[in-house]
This record gives structure tokens, C-alpha cells and sequence, in this order.
């Protein structure tokens, strides 16, 4: 399937690399103009020389999702460079494996990512999304916005609270022409799971934790995002769409 978003404009968090480095080409070779953004300014540059080595419109601005102030900030140059803010992709967040994983640091930098940084972005993408009619945001979640995993409390308990965020947003613009989804992700190859599955035995794990017997790709996730942003969607809103080759239906 092929998107034509010219003349509209992307804002990507997260967008070094994995998911959002995806989703911020996806988006640029659909014709978006894009905003890319990250706390990772050589993954965040890097990606906008990559979309623009391909003809595409880009530029970066580092932001840190918890810093209600930086999100401000970050759509507002969204807004002053192209004029407008049409799609929103909350895809920034974090995830611990910690030796203590109830650790008081571990939690509160997962709600101040994970949480806080999503409703930093809806509220202020919704306020420049307003202004000029309407828009889209996909969220990030995961499949642990459903289900649980015995190592990881902050990370799970946040992204319950994404797919909680998402679907009160839906209801809160759902009569204003912005529609408000999120993708969640089951195991997918990226430099956040990199860490875990180096080793071939630990690759082989992950792969083994899908029915169909391998990692994601950050691309697949990334179509759902630019569905989800499309008018081929322009009935979809609250929903938590799940992509992770049937971890969650065994």
C-alpha cells in the first residue's frame, strides 16, 4: 500500500533509530514533511541525513520527552518551520532490566518516559493539530500493555498506562477531526532489543517467543503507524493494534 502525505507534516519521537527511525522514512518517502526527535542528537541526525539523501524534507530538534517544557518547544518548531503539525508518532520510551526491579530510579524514569513524555506530546500535538483542522498520533505501547512479565514493573505498568492515555484521547478529539491510535509492538530487532539477544542463544529465545519463529521488523511496525495516520483509517480511533506474529494469541 502507498500513502501520499505531501504537503503534510510528521513529528517522530524517538526517531534514532528502530521504530522511529522507520517511521520517519516511511513518512518522508510518503511525502511528509518530517520533524525528527530524539535524546540521541548523532542517531536523530543521522536519520535526517538518510531521509534527505533520499530526496526527502527533514529536520531534528533533541528533546526529552519527560521535560513538559522540550515538548512545547519541540512542536512549536514543528509548527514554525512547515507551518502546520498533521501527524504525531509517540514513540519514544525506555525499558530496564534491572538487578533490583522494584529500584525507585528504574520506576520513576519509566513513568517520566513512557507515561509523562506520551501526554507531553498529545497535549501539545493536539493543540497544533487543532489549529489547523485536524490530525493523527499514534502512540507506541506493546504487548505488555496487556499482558504482564515477571522482570519488568515499570515498563508494563506504563505501557497499560499508553494504551489508558490513547483511548482517552480518542474520546477527549474524537469529535474534533483527531483521531488517536497505538501500535503495540511484540518482540521486534532493534537497538532496544539488540542488548538483550547479542548472543545467538539469546536470539533464539526472542525468535522462539513468536508463533511465527522470528523477531519483527522496525518497518513492519512502521506501515501500521502510516495506516493508522491515512485516511484508509479515517473510522479507526482508541484502538491498540497489535503487531507481534501471534505472541499474544497462543
Amino acid at each position: 500500500m502507498t500513502y501520499d502525505f505531501s504537503g503534510k507534516v510528521a513529528l517522530i519521537t524517538g526517531a534514532s533509530g528502530g521504530i522511529g527511525r522507520a517511521t520517519a522514512l516511511a513518512f518522508a518517502g510518503a511525502g511528509a514533511s518530517v520533524v525528527v526527535s530524539d535524546v540521541n542528537v548523532a542517531g536523530g541526525e543521522e536519520t535526517v541525513g538518510l531521509i534527505e539523501s533520499a530526496g526527502g524534507k527533514a529536520i531534528f530538534q533533541a528533546c526529552d520527552v519527560a521535560d513538559a517544557d522540550a515538548v512545547k518547544a519541540l512542536v512549536k518548531r514543528a509548527v514554525d518551520t512547515y507551518g502546520r503539525l498533521d501527524f504525531g508518532h509517540n514513540n519514544a520510551g525506555v525499558t530496564h532490566m534491572a538487578a533490583d526491579e522494584w529500584d525507585e530510579a528504574v520506576w520513576n524514569r519509566s513513568v517520566s518516559i513512557n507515561l509523562d513524555g506520551v501526554m507531553h506530546c498529545m497535549r501539545e500535538e493536539a493543540a497544533a493539530m487543532l489549529a489547523n483542522g485536524g490530525g493523527a498520533m499514534v502512540n507506541t505501547a506493546s504487548i505488555n500493555g496487556f499482558t504482564g512479565n515477571a522482570v519488568q514493573p515499570g515498563y508494563v505498568a506504563t505501557k497499560h498506562g499508553v494504551i489508558g492515555l490513547t483511548r482517552h484521547g480518542a474520546l477527549k478529539w474524537a469529535r474534533s477531526n483527531i483521531r488517536v491510535n497505538a501500535v503495540c509492538p511484540g518482540v521486534i530487532e532493534t537497538p532496544m532489543t539488540d542488548s538483550v539477544a547479542s548472543s545467538p542463544e539469546m536470539r533464539k529465545v526472542m525468535e522462539a517467543m513468536t508463533p511465527m519463529g522470528r523477531m519483527g521488523q522496525p518497518e513492519e511496525v512502521a506501515h501500521a503507524v502510516l495506516w493508522l495516520c491515512s485516511d484508509q483509517a479515517s473510522f479507526v480511533t482508541g484502538h491498540p493494534l497489535v503487531i507481534d506474529g501471534g505472541a499474544t494469541v497462543s
